[in-house]
């Protein structure tokens, strides 16, 4: 995430973050998967491909519009620059969960009584959880990639850091640390881990 906020990206650094962020999120999405509904692994591979693509194509394409756009100041759009993460991401976390767990939809998911006991699969019940566990992977980046954009150009005006340039990356390291403590808490108390349909 650090790596994603760096002012001033190239294109290859831009590709590489965006790589890195979308490979770490896969497996976050594999290890959180429902084991219940067993994938083969080119869904895995396929989901994968689909969010490292779409996040680097997302990432690459605004870099390049906000280069081109005359109208605005550097200053502008250094800052304009520093959200692009953002959108790369959250449609990159949709484009790796539809793509992992499609199947479900197709198939269904269990859905168990009020004792625990299975009773069936359904389909409405697999739309509902992936709806959700979408939803919640645009949430999670959300203060995580908004927040120490905003923290970091207020604090890189102050007399501290402009006079400890190397105390930059430290700084943006705990304040990304502190948003994402903040963030994931809230991204997964959004829905609760069993849904009643």
């Amino acid at each position: 995430v650090v790596g994603l906020l760096l002012p001033n990206q190239t294109l290859a650094s831009t590709v590489f973050w965006q790589w890195l962020n979308q490979s770490h999120n896969a497996c976050v999405n594999y290890a959180n998967r429902n084991a219940s509904k067993p994938s083969p692994t080119s869904k895995f591979i396929q989901g994968y491909l689909g969010a490292v693509i779409s996040a680097v194509s997302i990432a690459v394409g605004l870099n390049v519009l906000i280069q081109r756009a005359n109208k605005f100041t550097p200053a502008t759009r250094l800052l304009i620059q520093r959200f692009v993460p953002f959108p790369a991401v959250a449609s990159a976390n949709i484009c790796n969960v539809v793509l992992m767990r499609h199947t479900e939809l197709e198939e269904g998911i269990d859905v168990l009584d009020t004792n625990g006991n299975i009773v069936g699969s359904s389909r409405v019940a697999a739309k509902h959880a992936l709806l959700e566990t979408a939803l919640t992977r645009v949430v999670l980046p959300m203060p995580i990639l908004v927040l120490p954009p905003i923290i970091m150009s207020v604090l890189e005006k102050t007399s501290l850091l402009r006079s400890r340039p190397r105390m930059l990356l430290p700084v943006q390291s705990l304040v990304c640390l502190a948003a994402f403590g903040l963030a994931l808490p809230l991204a997964i108390s959004l829905f609760p881990q069993m849904s009643e349909v």
